[in-house]
């Protein structure tokens, strides 16, 4: 993920976050799946999706933290 995307990530509202986690934490799902299917070409996908969730995960606790 390139900066410019972090920092729009961490401008985000609280409920757009929220979406956005529920969203990646699905296509890492399917990404999961086509692996154990045998569909999935590249598999550093999954690796990079696990940390685009781990960064909403961060930016979402930041924002609890400044309430």
């Amino acid at each position: 993920m390139k900066t410019k995307e972090k920092k729009e990530l961490f401008a985000k509202t609280e409920t757009e976050l929220r979406k956005a986690l529920k969203e990646a934490k699905a296509a890492l799902l399917d990404l999961v799946l086509d692996l154990g299917q045998n569909k999935l070409k590249n598999t550093s996908l999954i690796s990079w999706k696990r940390k685009e969730v781990a960064l909403i995960k961060t930016a979402l606790r930041e924002k609890e933290l400044v309430k």
